[in-house]
């Protein structure tokens, strides 16, 4: 071996420990990175309903100043208006936040937002109709996030139509007894 050639060899391995030692240094970044960034994702998780919360706070207060005038007072009336203040206050928070009714009364059957808990037979909603609604559903920001539980009109079903068709099967039943019958006897 040549010196020329034992000093590329050691600029090699300079340079190969050079690369390695970055090597550790990047993948010691990347790994302070993860849980930097973990603990981040983890610090917004549980302050992220943070606002919703203090908006929720001065609703809470509201329930209690009309739970104390109640008490007070002895008045449903003014305990019935400030829970109908508070229930008006909620709804337009929530609302504001993208909460939204589905509307589900007088409307067709959509199984993407309601949930049909009964049907029931009549001709006086057209068929797969929302009759009746159990529950109201909600959609947030465009999502359901809770279906309308709900009772759906059908068709009643025509009895002399069933008696009719049930005659006819016996009858093709009969022709095809007696049939046999013929067959048997010759």
């Amino acid at each position: 071996m040549t010196f020329e050639e034992f000093q590329s060899l050691t600029d090699k391995a300079k340079k190969s420990e050079e690369y390695f030692d970055r090597l550790l240094r990047l993948h010691a970044d990347f790994d302070n990175f993860k849980k930097r960034l973990e603990k981040e994702r983890v610090e917004f998780i549980k302050y992220a309903n943070e606002e919703i919360i203090i908006e929720m706070l001065k609703i809470l207060d509201d329930f209690e100043r009309a739970v104390e005038a109640g008490k007070n007072k002895h008045d449903f009336e003014v305990l019935y208006k400030g829970v109908e203040m508070i229930y008006n206050d909620l709804k337009g928070f929530l609302k504001e936040k993208g909460l939204k009714e589905i509307e589900a009364k007088g409307k067709p059957f959509n199984p993407n937002e309601h949930e049909a808990m009964t049907q029931e037979e009549t001709n006086e909603h057209p068929e797969d109709c929302v009759i009746e609604e159990f529950q109201k559903g909600w959609t947030l920001n465009g999502r359901v996030v809770r279906p309308a539980k709900v009772r759906v009109s059908k068709k009643p079903v025509d009895k002399r139509e069933t008696k009719d068709e049930g005659r006819e099967t016996r009858d093709e039943g009969q022709e095809t007894m007696d049939e046999g019958r013929r067959t048997k006897d010759e």
